[in-house]
């Protein structure tokens, strides 16, 4: 028994982890919506964990699906909740603490100091439909282009600052379609970027403005891969397969592009003598 949960530490921290937010906002708020959600994305996360650990092939695939189309599907088109940064403004400036901001706080400003830039590799209604691309493996080099997710980040604030500064009308309404409208002008950005560049995550790396949250609390991350040098043969098949070009050899947190792994654990599987794990 102590082995199995030693074996499956991570997978059972991150469920317990969400059942506490899940009871903690039911208690607060009485909702039990909040309940049933982050006890369903928990549960995903972790079955999703599990299965990877088992070396089940698109167990990744899986919990993107399960948690992106929810978010996009459910929480975004049905329940006409904005999910991305504009919803974040929105609910910031009418002083109402709702489920983006809570999607916010949990996933992308706490939430990655225990699992970094987890929720681009697992829970990402963008990065689900990037990763099926060819371009798994980048077949290009990293460009420094980087600066413009601050671009967009601005315009992103911008935009709604602006709604609320000239008293626009019908605020619901409009940002409902801009979740929409802007939905589809990532994926056609993120597409189109995949194919120029030759790599699925070209939008993640420059574009996507949630990284200007996510990046800096990535950064102090719990859950890191790390690399037993005793094991390594210095093959670099790690490095080639990395997404998002992170230098896993080095285990300082100033290691190269350190803030930008998603956790996909490709490096892992690639390792021919098992020398990176995830801690």
């Amino acid at each position: 028994m102590l082995k199995w949960v030693k074996e499956n530490k991570i997978m059972l921290m991150t469920m317990v982890i969400f059942e506490i937010v899940a009871i903690a906002l039911f208690i607060s708020t009485r909702k039990l919506f909040y309940l049933l959600n982050f006890n369903y994305i928990g549960i995903c996360l972790g079955t999703g964990m599990y299965l990877m650990s088992h070396k089940v092939k698109y167990a990744r695939n899986f919990v993107q699906l399960a948690v992106g189309l929810y978010m996009l599907i459910y929480l975004g088109v049905i329940c006409r909740e904005n999910m991305q940064i504009e919803g974040l403004w929105y609910y910031l400036f009418l002083g109402v603490f709702e489920a983006a901001t809570i999607h916010y706080f949990v996933a992308k400003i706490a939430g990655p100091l225990f699992f970094g830039r987890g929720w681009c590799g697992y829970a990402c209604w963008t990065g689900m439909i990037l990763d099926l691309l060819p371009y798994k493996i980048p077949k290009s080099n990293r460009k420094k282009l980087g600066w413009l997710r601050y671009i967009v980040f601005v315009i992103s604030l911008t935009f709604v600052s602006g709604l609320f500064i000239f008293k626009v009308d019908n605020l619901e309404n409009i940002m409902f379609w801009s979740f929409i409208i802007g939905n589809i002008i990532y994926y056609i950005l993120g597409i189109l970027l995949a194919y120029i560049l030759k790599d699925n995550r070209a939008f993640c790396k420059y574009i996507c403005p949630i990284t200007v949250f996510l990046k800096p609390a990535s950064y102090f991350s719990y859950l890191r891969v790390k690399c037993n040098h005793n094991k390594c043969i210095n093959c670099h098949k790690c490095l080639r397969v990395c997404p998002m070009n992170v230098d896993m050899l080095d285990d300082s947190r100033k290691r190269k592009n350190g803030t930008e792994c998603i956790l996909c654990c490709n490096c892992i599987k690639e390792c021919p003598k098992g020398a990176l794990d995830l801690k």
